[in-house]
């Protein structure tokens, strides 16, 4: 069942998101080679609770930390530990918080130290194909059409599209329908309508499609070993253009001062 929000409840998912968006920017200022995914972990639960909310993931499903952290070859839902990054690394940090009764979701893949220009380019791919998917939810289109739009250019450009992983609904849940495919028709799947809140997340992989999960019952990785990135942002469908509810702003601001 789609569950539309009224523009009060749609300030409060704002309000979450924004959020989230600040803590990745904290998270961001201490990515570098000898940092443990751990650390950011710890860091980014602190922020969110000094900040009156509380870690959106932890706990949810069983999961155990606040953050995803998700490095080269992981995909997605990479269990935070004594992990040190390395130079030359990528990681993909999911963050969620729940306030006021509804949940926040955003996701950021930053580089570690010196990046490969073949990596940095499967990011910057991997964010061009979120937006020209957010440009595609608008009130009168199908999911499918969102699901297009990424796969097109992740695809034109060579890379890969997850099947299995995909973006959705969001709000006093942080799972609700409808699922939002990576891939797709145009004019097929489920119509959207003004108010309705989704996750757009495309996971794009340098080679293969095709994904494991480790024995920790969480950590999805590459089946072939190579890098993945994936960005998540949260919109509010309306009329003419998306209601963007997150910013990477703050996670570019840092980045940028990094340099």
């Amino acid at each position: 069942m789609l569950v539309y929000k009224n523009q009060e409840e749609i300030e409060i998912i704002r309000r979450n998101n924004l959020l989230v968006s600040r803590t990745l920017a904290e998270v961001a200022k201490l990515i570098k080679p000898g940092v443990t995914t751990l650390e950011l972990d710890k860091r980014a639960e602190e922020f969110i609770r000094d900040h009156g909310a509380v870690p959106g993931f932890l706990g949810y499903g069983g999961f155990p930390n606040t953050l995803c952290t998700s490095v080269n070859d992981q995909v997605v839902h990479g269990i935070p530990s004594d992990y040190v990054l390395k130079d030359g690394d990528v990681v993909s940090i999911d963050c969620g918080t729940y306030m006021d009764g509804y949940y926040g979701d955003s996701a950021y893949t930053f580089p570690v130290g010196n990046v490969s220009d073949e990596v940095m380019q499967l990011l910057r791919t991997t964010k061009e194909s979120l937006l020209l998917g957010v440009e595609q939810a608008i009130e009168g289109n199908r999911v499918g059409d969102i699901g297009y739009a990424v796969q097109m250019h992740a695809e034109k450009a060579g890379y890969s599209v997850v099947r299995e992983m995909v973006g959705h609904g969001l709000g006093k849940d942080m799972h609700e329908a409808p699922e939002v495919p990576n891939y797709g028709r145009r004019g097929r799947g489920v119509k959207i309508k003004k108010g309705l809140v989704l996750c757009i997340e495309p996971m794009i992989n340098m080679g293969t499609k095709y994904i494991k999960q480790d024995s920790d019952g969480w950590t999805i990785r590459t089946l072939d070993g190579k890098p993945s990135a994936h960005y998540e942002l949260a919109v509010a469908v309306d009329k003419g253009k998306a209601d963007i509810l997150t910013t990477f702003e703050y996670i570019e601001e840092i980045l940028k001062k990094k340099v």
